[in-house]
């Protein structure tokens, strides 16, 4: 059997935000809000990212879709660069490749029903007529599990969850390949999470889409996800299969996150690992290993040199020094 195809390729993705100061608005800094990450994601596929607030996993996937312009690296969908395109071919592009924002409630317009919302990429994109438009937003409502009607009401009139839907039916709209979800359901009640979370499951299985899902809460993404990558200040540490990830992690920081993790059995005891210190400011990242400066493990190689994202054995990935002992 052959591997399910590269849809997605992210290689030496950099994001730098300058900071300026003084009179004249130098530049005096910048903050490493993503730096050198890489990964890949199959067609089919959800790839989860997780970690911290903070970590730079939103900026990640905002970059894909050049939300935020990339500092540097590359960004390949489909075998072309992304980074390298116009603003009138990326806008094509972004047919192929859409995004659910965190907020439901930020990311509508307060002042378009939910059908002009959903009919809006559609407009942008000159597919279909007027009616045909229409037809499109009837039947993407019924797909997301709201009614036709709802598509002449304001998205105030809405619950959480009902926003959320019309969010993930505009980005359907266009029938796009890929779906970047930016923590979809951390703004919605725990029972509506597996509302949405069984929504997107199915949507993916009805259309073939492939998703990059973003979000801090691991017991959300091992539900959803086919591969996890951690992220922390920046920086992936750890990429592997669902299952080889949460049962054997080999990254000290991974360990520490699902160590937090309830379990849903209250005699199971598990030994909680307690990191030290706050998270360093991506304005003034620590040499080396950025995770040195929190981790139990460390050594003295740890503060001068960061470590390579390798390969550890069936697609395993970490950056971390201990595992070269």
């Amino acid at each position: 059997m052959t591997a399910p195809e590269k849809l997605l390729e992210v290689n030496h993705l950099k994001k730098y935000y300058p900071i300026r100061g003084g009179v004249f608005g130098r530049k005096v800094g910048e903050v490493k809000a993503v730096d050198d990450v890489s990964f890949t994601v199959r067609k089919g596929e959800t790839l989860g990212i997780v970690g911290e607030s903070g970590c730079g996993k939103s900026t990640t996937g905002r970059s894909i879709l050049r939300l935020e312009e990339p500092t540097s690296g590359s960004i390949t969908f489909e075998g072309e660069d992304l980074t390298s395109l116009s603003g009138e071919k990326m806008r094509r592009m972004r047919r192929e490749i859409q995004m659910v924002f965190q907020d439901p409630f930020a990311s509508l317009n307060p002042r378009k029903t939910a059908g002009l919302a959903i009919a809006e990429p559609l407009e942008v994109h000159g597919l279909g007529d007027r009616r045909e438009r229409g037809e499109k937003v009837k039947e993407l409502l019924s797909v997301v599990g709201l009614d036709p009607y709802h598509g002449e009401r304001y998205p105030h009139q809405f619950s959480g969850g009902q926003r959320q839907r019309i969010g993930i039916a505009r980005a359907l709209a266009v029938q796009p390949k890929l779906i970047i979800a930016d923590e979809p359901v951390s703004a919605l009640d725990v029972s509506i999470q597996s509302q949405v979370l069984n929504l997107m499951e199915d949507l993916q299985e009805k259309y073939d889409l492939t998703y990059v899902f973003i979000a801090h809460d691991l017991s959300v993404v091992r539900h959803i996800s086919d591969r996890v990558g951690v992220m922390y200040l920046g920086g992936m540490v750890e990429l592997a299969d669902r299952d080889e990830l949460y049962d054997h992690p080999l990254h000290p920081y991974t360990q520490a996150l699902l160590s937090a993790v309830p379990t849903p059995d209250p005699e199971a005891k598990r030994e909680r690992i307690i990191l030290s210190g706050d998270v360093p400011s991506p304005a003034d990242p620590p040499s080396g290993c950025t995770f040195h400066t929190r981790c139990p493990h460390v050594m003295d190689i740890c503060r001068e040199i960061r470590p390579s994202f390798k390969n550890y054995g069936g697609n395993h990935f970490a950056a971390c020094h201990l595992l070269e002992k």
